[in-house]
């Protein structure tokens, strides 16, 4: 049988970094087994629910290279729901209640109070048959709840192993509100069951929702499908994500200059493997993808770890590659000669601006030592320059001033860059040529001809 999954996420906001990585677990679960990818949008929450946000999130999967083989939306689906609703009616295991959420809330707090939990109490069962009709009949509209089994609920997890939760404790989950729209659970199961969902890999938030499912499951006739609980992230102190207030959605790290091969990589190695490393492809990563390989220690998601996986993907980015996203940037001088000297300096694609500024554009030098750059701009031998013409002609400096190491290359470094670090510039230096050069080494001699009389006095 053909392993099917499903990410789901529902259209009310921009897709987080921590659904993103469950999104790219189920698509390397689905890629490694040759299986199948549902992309689902969880819409019957039809006011908060946005085809903007539906199209943002599946713009971020593509970015990020998870590729879903059908995709669906839960409103269409509303008359499936209706028939299973009906069905679980019939057999008496919904109910209607008609409590406010005042008085639910009221309830609520009186058990905390108590240092009980706050389980609903199932006031709507002790309601008398004629009474309960009588409502149905004349009275405002209820809202209904999946009655569970009392009991132990256990299955096979496959990342925690196995798991028993007491239905006791549990509250009979609203399945349909006053205002007969559905909500979470319900449509879940159907949709399950009908899409033949053979695993369900998602966050440790949903275990208790699991213990409901698998009732709903077996309540509908259907065997539940194998579950899979991943730890969700927080940030590098400790602190859940979504209350980052959108720093952390995939959006935001995009906007910011983040790779989707790093963002996919550091997420997908977060909780197995050196989540500081690199993938070459979502290929490559299927490759070793294992499910139960990840643990139930909460990962943190370390931005910085995440800039150093970015600048190894950068680092290896082909020139193929960079050539028409910097075409993009209107960096129409850039070469695959530039694009080799300067990747290795680049923590974001955005960088390269400063170095093809360096080589094709205006820069303010830095001259510390007028009387060297002068005699280095005098000793520039002539052109076509190669990458050998740094050595030559910083041995004919060398040979005149005196000057060596630090104290010849730093003065010539800022004179030609304006900056102390960077590429090296046996590669730069070609690219920079020797009219450019020769202006930026007499910047400080052409200042003092254009100052004007009694400048400086």
């Amino acid at each position: 049988m053909t392993s099917k999954v499903r990410f789901a996420p529902s259209p009310t906001g921009l897709l987080h970094v921590g659904n993103a990585r469950t999104a790219l677990l189920n698509a390397l679960f689905a890629r490694s087994l040759g299986g199948h990818l549902l992309l689902r949008f969880d819409d019957t929450d039809l006011a908060r629910s946005s085809d903007d946000f539906a199209a943002a999130i599946a713009e971020d999967l593509r970015w990020l290279a998870v590729q879903w083989d059908s995709m669906i939306r839960q409103r269409d689906r509303l008359a499936a729901y209706g028939v299973a609703f009906a069905r679980l009616r019939e057999a008496g295991r919904v109910y209607p209640c008609w409590e406010t959420p005042e008085e639910l809330e009221y309830k609520r707090k009186r058990q905390l109070a108590r240092g009980r939990p706050p389980v609903y109490d199932r006031a709507a069962l002790r309601l008398s048959e004629p009474l309960r009709q009588q409502m149905l009949a004349t009275g405002p509209r209820p809202h209904w709840r999946f009655q569970l089994q009392q009991g132990a609920v256990g299955w096979d997890d496959l990342v925690r192993g196995r798991v028993e939760l007491e239905a006791d404790r549990m509250s009979d989950p609203v399945v349909v509100r006053a205002d007969g729209t559905f909500l979470y659970m319900l449509p879940s199961v159907v949709d399950d069951a009908d899409l033949g969902i053979t695993h369900v890999i998602r966050g440790e938030d949903h275990v208790n929702n699991t213990a409901v499912h698998i009732q709903m499951f077996e309540a509908l006739g259907h065997s539940p499908p194998t579950f899979a609980h991943v730890a969700l992230l927080t940030d590098i102190r400790g602190q859940g994500l979504s209350k980052r207030l959108g720093s952390m959605t995939v959006r935001s790290l995009r906007e910011g200059g983040i790779e989707p091969l790093a963002l996919a990589s550091y997420l997908a190695r977060l909780g197995t493997g050196d989540p500081a490393q690199a993938a070459p492809s979502l290929d490559a990563l299927a490759v070793d993808f294992d499910i139960t390989r990840y643990g139930r220690a909460t990962p943190k998601f370390d931005e910085d770890q995440l800039a150093h996986v970015n600048a190894q993907v950068l680092h290896g980015l082909a020139w193929d590659a960079a050539a028409p996203r910097l075409r993009a940037l209107g960096m129409t001088r850039a070469s695959a000669a530039f694009w080799e000297a300067v990747r290795g300096n680049l923590a974001r694609l955005e960088d390269t601006r400063l170095w093809y500024d360096v080589c094709f554009g205006e820069i303010t030098p830095t001259i510390d030592d007028p009387a060297l750059a002068e005699r280095a701009a005098r000793l520039l031998p002539p052109e076509p320059w190669d990458d050998a013409v740094w050595q030559a002609w910083t041995q004919a400096v060398r040979a005149e001033t005196g000057r060596k190491g630090k104290e010849l290359f730093m003065p010539l470094r800022l004179a030609l860059t304006g900056r102390p670090h960077g590429p090296e510039l046996r590669a730069l230096l070609p690219l920079i040529g020797r009219k450019t050069a020769e202006r930026r080494l007499r910047t400080a001699q052409s200042q003092r001809a254009a100052a004007p009389v009694g400048a400086g006095r």
